[in-house]
């Protein structure tokens, strides 16, 4: 077996049926939509296996943009845990009623974390510049309506913040 040095950029002495050692390059990445994701307060269920198991209702919301506009119907759910290392585990799952009709699954998985005056003030409900925490989610669609069948195969990726009564996250689709 060859050896392999990894650099953080490229992989150095590929196998031979490589075609190159160049790296490729980042994928591009072209705005979807931002998307406002009303929230209900937050329930926990205890401490669990992994930390504190908890969820956020979802009552409704927007969703902006060229590509994709509409709304965040009710009844979508953000489950948490939120962990002992302080890093926020998210799962959301909702649906989007596009402005043609079209309804489109969403499902969010990221993390949140950031020093812990910034969260403690996250959780109080103060203003607090996204530029201060981690916020990032990685997404998939899945839809029946024929004009959006393309959401079905791609991967988008969320740069969110949140506010006390939502979740706002600007979506990227991933070339």
């Amino acid at each position: 077996m060859q050896d392999l040095t990894y650099t953080g950029d490229l992989i150095m002495n590929p196998p031979s049926n490589e075609l190159s050692p160049v790296a490729m390059q980042a994928p591009p990445l072209r705005r979807l939509c931002r998307i406002t994701a009303r929230v209900a307060p937050l329930v926990s269920l205890g401490e669990a296996a992994y930390g504190e198991r908890r969820y956020v209702p979802i009552i409704g919301g927007e969703v902006e943009g060229e590509m994709l506009s509409g709304a965040v119907l009710a009844g979508g759910t953000d489950w948490q845990i939120q962990r002992r290392d302080g890093t926020l585990d998210i799962s959301a799952q909702y649906v989007i009623r596009a402005a043609d009709g079209a309804l489109i699954e969403v499902e969010s998985r990221g993390y949140r974390h950031g020093p812990a005056d910034v969260m403690a003030r996250l959780a109080k409900g103060e203003p607090v510049s996204p530029d201060d925490y981690y916020f990032r989610t990685a997404m998939r669609f899945q839809t029946g309506a024929p004009a959006w069948q393309y959401l079905n195969s791609v991967l988008a990726i969320g740069k969110a913040m949140r506010r006390p009564d939502a979740a706002v996250l600007d979506v990227f689709l991933v070339g």
